[in-house]
């Protein structure tokens, strides 16, 4: 049985981690210690904790100037909050001066479930990556977070936004996997068509490939863990191998991930794209498998679109 954990459970563990390597690594938090699982933090180290209260727009401007002071600050919220209404702060105070500052949105996209609309953001990819100098990340399941955590705060100098979950979501990949920031993952390979997928939509993904293989499909699969900056060798060698490419992704179909990959591709190796993906409206309240299903993000929804994709070539 596949093991169930959140992505944000991978962000606690890691935060754990990076809070005994780093002195410097300070958590800052918007009023959801728990929810966000920065109260792991808090617990070990809470003289390098900070609570701001319901006052997203003061927790960042404060990151940015603990980041100006040398601090490795992960500031941590609802990802409706941080990209909605943090955006200005973040643009300005962050991104425009490349401060080192760790973004951590949880409870994204419509997995969220019974919140409801309010609660789901479903255009963090969008309003994230449109930012100069900005990484965004979206792990596909807790270990990829935890391994993202820690390396936005080692490997990368500069803003990072990491967009986590707040259900148990299936882990797909092992502790002793190879993940890096900025390179994707060929979880399989395939000659028809690929599928390059982020957050939780690598497992349907995955279903995906395998409904198409009883149909005599094969078809390729891509963890685009990193929108931004986007890797371009592998997706590109994946245009050229299977000439037909389907996104998939837990987000808006405006300004994604599906739109990096066809803005790229457009430009580079015009091939057919299908995109899987929310389609211009807000979410619901609901159980998450019943809205993947009304907002069509389930693995059929994959293989629709694979065998759309795969007519469109001739």
């Amino acid at each position: 049985m596949t093991e169930m954990i959140p992505t944000r459970d991978g962000f606690g563990k890691g935060l754990l981690e990076l809070g005994g390597l780093n002195k410097d690594i300070v958590v800052l938090c918007a009023d959801l210690t728990d929810s966000t699982r920065a109260g792991w933090f808090k617990e070990k180290f809470p003289s390098r904790f900070f609570e701001f209260g319901v006052a997203e727009q003061d927790m960042f401007g404060a990151a940015a100037g603990l980041a100006l002071m040398g601090k490795i600050p992960f500031a941590c919220t609802f990802g409706v909050f941080a990209s909605g209404r943090a955006w200005d702060q973040i643009r300005v105070s962050i991104a425009s001066m490349r401060l080192n500052v760790k973004i951590i949105g949880t409870h994204g996209g419509v997995a969220v479930g019974e919140d409801g609309a309010t609660h789901q953001s479903n255009e963090e990819i969008a309003l994230m990556r449109v930012l100069p100098n900005m990484t965004m990340v979206v792990p596909a399941d807790a270990h990829e977070a935890k391994k993202a955590t820690i390396q936005a705060a080692l490997d990368i100098k500069g803003p990072v936004y990491i967009r986590l979950g707040r259900s148990p979501s299936p882990v797909i990949s092992k502790e002793s996997d190879v993940f890096k920031i900025g390179k994707a993952n060929i979880v399989r390979e395939g000659s028809d068509v690929t599928i390059i997928a982020c957050g939780l939509m690598v497992h349907e993904g995955l279903l995906a490939c395998d409904e198409l293989a009883k149909q005599g499909i094969r078809a390729a699969l891509i963890n685009l863990h990193t929108p931004k900056p986007l890797d371009k060798e592998t997706i590109l060698a994946a245009a050229r191998k299977t000439k037909a490419i389907v996104t998939a992704e837990e987000h808006l179909l405006f300004g994604g991930m599906g739109s990096a990959v066809a803005e790229f591709l457009s430009q580079n190796f015009p091939v057919p794209i299908k995109m899987v993906g929310i389609d211009d409206r807000f979410g619901e309240s609901g159980k998450p498998a019943e809205l993947f299903k009304a907002l069509k993000l389930t693995s059929a929804d994959i293989v629709k679109a694979a065998g759309e994709a795969i007519r469109m070539k001739s």
